[in-house]
This record gives structure tokens, C-alpha cells and sequence, in this order.
């Protein structure tokens, strides 16, 4: 398949790094993002820079390939031809619809290979697409904008909502906001835009408002949502015990709410009686539901709503294995681009990680394979490659078809050595000792620590 000697030589030493790069040049390539660019941007002009040489920055630094924006510029410098200033002028500028739509448009292009390859996971409720809603803040960043060098306080520079796709494995839409101090609700009607019939909504507490169950429930679309302390409603009947599950002893009851216009609506609530407390405290757990008895019951339901912490899981490998909050970037537009590359990187370890199930087998991907080795290689292999393999190198796979793609993908993924990539999963952590203060002696010696240990 690939004619150059030392193109096969990253074949039998790195393939997981030449799928990866093969992923981007198919889906990814300059040529078609900038092409998206222009069809996609309602403000921004390219001009003098091209949208593909800031994806291309950006990914370098989101990976791990460049500790910053300013060292992935220089890298390219003499290629993009513009100013330093003008890179970061592009960045604060790019329209929070285009970084939302960079990532609907990778997902879209990608599931149909994820599915070919048979890498999607067993759909948890059968007729139904179950998508999973979470909110994401990105940390403070640094004070290098005029307005925020006199302030004290953490600079937020926006948030925003995730939409994941638990059989896809991968977060499929965002929703982002400039506005850091901003309240989740304040993103609902952008959010109930999108729901759709045979569509179900997993969301936590902060979700649980009459008017987004309301708009949901309209657009004939369901939603599993815990519920909030403060929504009112009214019993229709007593509670009955439904059964076990492996949390608790779970009831059901139906009840009813209604919106600011006296429009009734009618849920199932159910509580799952804890054996053990939450973090919080609480020893039961109420979820509201709009979906019919046939499509799943009670102790179905509280099973469902547990398969959440798959996007919080998500959230915590964005943010350890990649740079998926760049806090130098404090103007809003720039973070929320990083962050939406980042989901981008996340969507093409997915397709991978498919890649590799369908050959190595699901569970030893999804419960032996780490991650973060995964992330590790792919950031570290990456700028030797592209220089033995500049771009015309991987013109080869702009022109596979689905089916040739999922052809490589395998021949790729067979020559992976799992081994290389191992969970090494620690055990218990040890209770902290309080460690002894004397100002005596603000320094010790380690050699005469260690001394004493080995002659005891």
C-alpha cells in the first residue's frame, strides 16, 4: 500500500502514529478544512492565512507536539508567511459557531468508518439514540489581556455544553459560550433546538428545569434527568418497589409538572434508595423520566442514568491527555477553539481506538489499553514524521473510499503491539501521615535519610 521505504518503516515501528496522521489527511486535510472554512465562516476571512495553518497550530499544541502557540507558529513560520500577531489576531477572532461546527463536522465524518469497522458499542436503549449532556468550564487563564492585569480573581474564559455519544465512544456536538460567568441554563434554548424524536437526553441535576423537559418533551424527544431539589410537582400515585439494583432498592411513581402557561405534563419519577451515601450526602437518588413503560423500566432507567460518568470520563482524558485548556489563551474565542481541537483529537482517538477493537478485541481496548500511552506517542512521534514524511506522502489517503479506509485502518491496527500501551493501574492509596514541622531543621538530607533506613 505505501510505495516509500521509509514510509513502511513508520508502518512497523509507529503504526498507531500513521493511522492517526492517515485519519487527519482523510477527514482533515488542509485542502478540505479550508474549503469547510470558507463555506462554514459568517464573519472571518482567510486572506493572508489560511484556517489550515490554525488548525495545524493549534493541534500541535492540543497534543503535546508544542508547549505553546508562539512554538508551533515558529515551526511553520516560514510556510505561513505572516506575523506572530496576525496567528493570534486569526484565533481571537474565529467564531464560536465555526470551532462548534469543526467538531460536528469530524464526528459526521467519522461515524460511518467507526461503523463500518464495527467499533460502536452495544446501544444501552434498542430504538432509541441515547446521548449524553454535560456541561465543561475551562479553568482561569493567565492575565496577559490589559483588562485583566489590575485583577485579582480567576479569569474564566467561557464554557460550554458537550453532547457525547456513548455507542460512538465520542463527544459528537458543543455548544460553547464565551460569557465563563454564565449559568449552564442560560445555553437551554440552544440546546432544545436540538432535540429530536427517538432521541433520549442523559443529564444531571442542573438540567432538571420545566422549560428545557418541556421544549424536549415538544420536539418529541425523551430525557432520563435527575431531579433538582427545587422542581415542583405534584404526586399521581403512591410509590412502589420496582426492584434491585446494584446501587439500591428501586421505586417508581408517576407525577405530574407543569410550565408557566398551566400545560400539565406527566414523568415517571424514580428513586433509587442508596446502600451507600453519595459524596454529598444523599441517601436517595430521584430520576425523571418521559419515556413509556415499554420502552424501559424502573431499574432500566436507574441503570441508564449511571452510563453517565462515560462523558465525565471523557472530560478527565481531555484534560489529562490533552492540552485541552490552554490557559495562555485568555481571549474567550481562542480558548473555546482549543478546546473544540481538542474534542476534534479526541474524536480521531476514538476512530482508532475502533480500529483497534476490531482487531485486538473491545475489552482488552476499553478496559487493558491506556490512553494516555496512546496520547503519549501520538505527540511524540509526530514532528519526526512529518519531517521523513512531508504532506505529499499521505496524498494517498484523500482519495480512499470508506471501505479502502477501513481497509488501512486494519492493516494499521494489526500491526500494533498492545503490550506498548498497557494499563498499569495502581492499587490502593496509602492514608497521608502528618508530616512533622521543625523549624529547626528546614532542611534535611536525603542520602542520610535513606542511610539510616537501610542500617535499621
Amino acid at each position: 500500500m505505501f510505495s516509500s521505504p521509509i514510509f513502511n518503516q513508520f508502518v512497523e515501528q509507529s503504526p498507531l502514529s500513521v493511522l492517526n496522521q492517515g485519519l487527519i489527511s482523510r477527514v482533515l486535510s488542509p485542502e478540505v478544512l479550508d474549503e469547510w472554512f470558507d463555506n462554514t465562516v459568517e464573519e472571518q476571512y482567510t486572506r493572508d492565512l489560511l484556517f489550515s495553518c490554525v488548525f495545524e497550530i493549534m493541534t500541535d499544541v492540543v497534543r503535546g507536539s508544542k508547549p505553546s502557540v508562539y512554538a508551533a507558529y515558529t515551526a511553520i513560520e516560514d510556510k505561513i508567511g505572516v506575523s506572530a500577531t496576525s496567528v493570534y489576531n486569526k484565533l481571537n477572532g474565529i467564531e464560536c459557531n465555526t470551532s462548534a461546527e469543526l467538531v460536528r463536522y469530524s464526528a459526521n465524518s467519522v461515524a460511518p468508518i467507526i461503523e463500518k469497522l464495527g467499533g460502536k458499542a452495544e446501544n444501552p436503549l434498542p430504538g432509541y439514540n441515547v446521548k449524553i449532556i454535560d456541561g465543561n468550564c475551562i479553568k482561569a487563564s493567565e492575565h496577559r489581556i490589559k483588562e485583566l492585569r489590575d485583577i485579582t480573581g480567576g479569569a474564566l474564559p467561557g464554557k460550554s455544553l458537550v453532547i457525547y455519544d456513548p455507542v460512538l465512544r465520542m463527544p459528537v456536538d458543543v455548544i460553547p459560550c464565551e460569557d465563563g460567568h454564565a449559568q449552564e441554563r442560560s445555553l437551554f434554548n440552544e440546546l432544545a433546538k436540538r432535540a429530536k424524536p427517538m432521541e433520549v437526553w442523559l443529564m444531571d441535576r442542573n438540567f432538571c428545569t420545566r422549560k428545557l423537559l418541556f421544549s424536549i418533551a415538544k420536539s418529541e424527544g425523551s430525557f432520563i434527568v435527575r431531579q433538582h431539589g427545587q422542581f415542583p410537582f405534584h404526586e399521581i400515585e403512591e410509590e412502589t418497589n420496582i426492584g434491585t439494583v446494584e446501587t439500591g432498592s428501586v421505586f417508581e411513581q408517576l407525577i405530574e409538572t407543569c410550565d408557566e402557561n398551566g400545560k400539565m405534563l406527566v414523568l415517571r419519577r424514580i428513586r433509587v434508595h442508596l446502600k451507600k451515601e453519595t459524596r454529598d450526602g444523599d441517601k436517595n437518588i430521584y430520576i425523571l423520566t418521559n419515556l413509556p413503560q415499554q420502552a424501559a423500566d424502573g431499574t432500566s432507567i436507574a441503570k441508564l442514568y449511571r452510563s453517565r460518568w462515560r462523558i465525565e470520563t471523557a472530560f478527565q482524558e481531555l484534560e489529562k491527555y490533552y492540552n485541552s485548556e490552554i490557559n495562555t489563551l485568555g481571549y474567550p474565542k481562542a480558548a473555546l477553539f482549543g478546546f473544540c481541537v481538542a474534542l476534534v483529537s479526541y474524536i480521531l482517538v476514538a476512530v482508532a481506538k475502533a480500529a483497534l477493537s476490531c482487531i485486538h478485541g473491545a475489552d482488552k481496548i476499553e478496559n487493558e489499553t491506556s490512553g494516555y500511552y496512546i496520547a503519549h506517542e501520538l505527540s511524540q512521534t509526530y514532528p519526526g514524521m512529518m519531517i521523513a514524511l512531508p504532506y505529499s506522502e499521505w496524498t494517498i489517503f484523500h482519495k480512499f473510499s470508506n471501505d479502502e479506509m477501513v481497509m488501512a485502518l486494519k492493516l494499521l491496527a494489526g500491526k500494533v503491539h498492545l503490550r506498548k500501551y498497557k494499563k498499569n493501574p495502581r492499587g490502593k492509596k496509602k492514608p497521608k501521615t502528618k508530616q512533622k514541622h521543625s523549624p529547626k531543621n528546614a532542611h534535611v538530607s536525603t542520602a542520610k535519610l535513606i542511610s539510616k533506613r537501610k542500617k535499621s
